[in-house]
This record gives structure tokens, sequence and C-alpha cells, in this order.
């Protein structure tokens, strides 16, 4: 019986076959714990009706428990040097497709189109590298593929910050930009030391449930995103004063003290106390 790839011992002995180097920039960390891979898969609600995308395989560890428990995945690997590697580990799961490409570059939805049927069911599970996690996970919202849930291995410092509440030190524009899409969940902390190599940082493993639409009505998508980003400008200065200098002019004062008051928030107020719902009713009275 061949031995799951996520082992200590099976991962030393994949990476001694090929020779394979770590290379720093891509932030390659290869996870060699069973039971976090577990947690992962499991938060990824995945069964074999379902399908799933993985960004950044490595060497298939994690790949090989999402095949187990879905019915269709698609990996996307950036590193060539993987490529053969992965052929060899996921062999026994034919219904693994590897795909090779930097995802932020690629369009992701013609790969749903050509991987997945019409309505089927679609997670995307990954242990993402730190460099790219929030450029990730945007390009992954904002363009609304059709997912149920996005499940990430990630730095725990930007978990806390995404899944964080109003009024936490942690609390910021990622946090609204991700509630904004979906319901955020923190479903465990993970020890650097369950890596290969070690991180210098704890991760976390996040789920964020795609909703189906937005929890609050906003008239203007675009100037609402640019409302939270101006009002986080400078965490130490009230609402006012980023509002004033980053989104109205200086001789227009008056006009956001009025537009404040309309949306019934205190200009003295910082950007961290305001809650999604809050923000959404300042940008539409700002967009009248």
């Amino acid at each position: 019986m061949i031995k799951q790839i996520a082992s200590l011992s099976r991962t030393r002995e994949i990476l001694e076959k090929y020779g394979f180097q770590f290379k720093k920039s891509l932030g390659q960390n290869f996870l060699v714990d069973l039971n976090i891979l577990k947690k992962i898969t499991d938060a990824a609600e995945l069964s074999p009706e379902k399908g799933a995308i993985e960004i950044g395989p490595g060497i298939g560890s994690l790949t090989e428990q999402i095949a187990k428990a879905a019915g269709n995945v698609v990996a996307i690997e950036i590193d060539q040097r993987l490529l053969p590697i992965l052929a060899d580990t996921l062999s026994p799961y034919p219904h693994v497709k590897v795909e090779h490409g930097d995802v932020l570059q690629m369009d992701l939805r013609e790969i749903i189109n050509k991987h997945f049927a019409p309505g089927e069911k679609i997670s995307v599970v990954a242990n993402l590298p730190y460099y790219v996690t929030s450029a990730i996970l945007m390009k992954l919202l904002e363009e609304r593929l059709p997912l149920e849930n996005i499940v990430v291995m990630i730095q725990k410092e930007v978990a806390e910050r995404i899944a964080a509440s109003p009024g936490s030190k942690t609390y910021g524009a990622l946090s609204i930009y991700s509630q904004y899409y979906a319901e955020t969940k923190m479903v465990a902390i993970v020890p650097k030391s369950v890596f290969i190599p070690q991180p210098n940082v704890d991760s976390a493993v996040l789920r964020l449930k795609i909703r189906n639409k937005p929890p609050v009505d906003v008239v203007d998508e675009a100037l609402f995103f640019r409302v939270v980003k101006t009002s986080f400008a400078q965490r130490r200065k009230t609402i006012a004063n980023n509002l004033l200098h980053g989104l109205f002019g200086k001789g227009e004062r008056e006009r956001m003290l009025s537009v404040l008051q309309e949306a019934g928030i205190d200009p003295t107020r910082r950007g961290e106390t305001l809650s999604l719902e809050e923000f959404a009713r300042l940008s539409n009275c700002i967009g009248k």
C-alpha cells in the first residue's frame, strides 16, 4: 500500500526522487499533517457530486485528500518543475486534471467552463503562498465565479483580518471586502511545525462561504469599495479626516459633514468602528 503523500517520510522520498529544491520566491511550503488536511477538505463540504479547484498543489499532498472527497478536481500549478511530480503522485486519481499557469493571469471562468458541468457545485481549496494571498482572494471574489466555498490555508494574521469584527484592531478594508462577498469563518490555527520547510509564522484555515447576494444594498459598488479604502487610508485619523483628504475636495467640508449626518455617522469615529451596513449607507448617501 502506497503511503499518503502528506506523511513526512513520503514527502521527503518524493523530494529526493526528483531532486526538488524549494523556490523561496514562490512561497513553497508543503504540508505534512493529515489531520490538518482533513480539516481543510471537511470545511469545503466536498462530495463525489461536487467539484474542486486547487491553487498551488505542490507535490499533491492536499490534492490527494481533495481527490478522495470530490468527484472532479482541477489543480492549478505555476511551477513547471512540479508537473512531472504531480503526474506521478496523482496517477491513482484520473479525475484530477492539472493546469499549468499563474492563477492571477488565468481566465478562471474559462477553466470552469472547460472542466466542470453547468450548475456543478465547486469549491476552491488551497494552501496559498503568503505573498499573493490577498490578490488571489480578491480575484476569486470580485470575478463572482460560480463557487460554493473558498477554503484556504493562509497566514494566521491575514485570516484574522479577514474574519475580524468592527471595533477590533485587525478589522479593516480586507475584512469588509471579504464579508461583502462571503460569510467568513476561522476553521483552525495551524502551527508552522507541520510544514516543510517551516515558514516563519503560524497559519490558519479560513472558510469563505460565498453569498448568493451581498448582505447590504449598495447603489454603486465601485464607490462603496472606494469609500471603504479611503476610510482606512490612515487608521489613526477620523472618518471625516480620511474622507475629506481622500474622497472630497478641501472646499467640500460642509458637504462631507452633511453626508455623514445623513448617514447617521459621527464624524469623529474611525473607520474600524463602522459596520458593513454603515459603510453601505455612507456610500449610498455620497453617491446621491
